[in-house]
């Protein structure tokens, strides 16, 4: 349908509106483009679905969580972004098929920045309950690290039109299900920050337990010195995103 009025009343909606990226197409090109498309979107949604949790898997999803959070006027517990869930997936596949086990034997997180500055918390990486580090090489974690940053870009590659869609639909059902059957599951999410993790005012992947009525908390894990640093940087460009958002839509070409 092409009709917001279907959405009336809805508890959940997800906002996957947007251009997809063409090859040697970065998120942030997308910025402006789908600004415009995902803004008129969350103005709609706080007036035919007031009460709704919103996810969005629009690129680039950080920028356009701030975005969705601002022009929606919700409050930050119903505003979320699905990015780590699709991230620490796609880590745990490609660990999991360089070691030939099962992805379910392997756990593994990633916060930060949907993009190159996404923080994979490589000290938590288990394999079978066994720290990574004592099944492969420090440079081995790092390939595997990469490759899931370069992750999207590669299906773009393959694809030659469109982007991914199984694995981030599969996040966002994981996501969907721990908030409408009220779950209380905690799973790594783009969130609004007041002061978790030492940060304020940003958009930024974060462990978070979900339920009915959106993010209950945010989770604040032991990190680093390294993790913490590499969380304040992704924040540091989701910031920068925003501004330049900002400045587009103060100066339209």
């Amino acid at each position: 349908t092409t009709d917001y009025g279907a959405m009336a009343g809805s508890r959940l909606v997800i906002i996957t509106a947007g251009m997809s990226r063409k090859p040697g197409m970065s998120r942030d090109d997308l910025l402006a483009a789908n600004a415009n498309i995902v803004g008129p979107i969350a103005e709609r949604i706080a007036k035919t679905a007031p009460e709704a949790v919103v996810i969005v898997v629009t690129n680039p999803l950080d920028v356009m969580v701030a975005l969705t959070l601002l022009r929606s006027g919700f409050p930050r517990q119903r505003v979320m972004g699905m990015a780590g869930v699709l991230d620490s997936a796609r880590l745990r596949a490609f660990i999991a098929e360089r070691l030939s086990v099962p992805p379910s034997d392997v756990q593994a997180m990633v916060l930060g920045s949907h993009g190159d500055l996404m923080v994979p918390l490589i000290s938590s990486i288990t394999v079978k309950g066994e720290p990574v580090t004592q099944r492969l090489s420090a440079s081995d974690v790092a390939t595997l690290v990469q490759r899931t940053k370069d992750g999207g870009a590669e299906i773009v590659a393959l694809l030659k039109q469109g982007s991914a869609f199984y694995a981030p639909a599969t996040g966002i059902v994981e996501m969907a299900g721990a908030i409408l059957q009220d779950r209380h599951a905690v799973l790594p999410v783009c969130a609004s920050l007041d002061g978790e993790y030492g940060l304020r005012d940003v958009c930024i992947g974060v462990p978070a337990q979900l339920g009915a009525v959106g993010i209950e908390r945010i989770v604040e894990l032991p990190l680093s010195v390294d993790e913490h640093g590499a969380l304040v940087d992704a924040a540091a460009q989701v910031r920068q995103g925003i501004s330049a958002l900002a400045a587009l839509q103060a100066n339209p070409r």
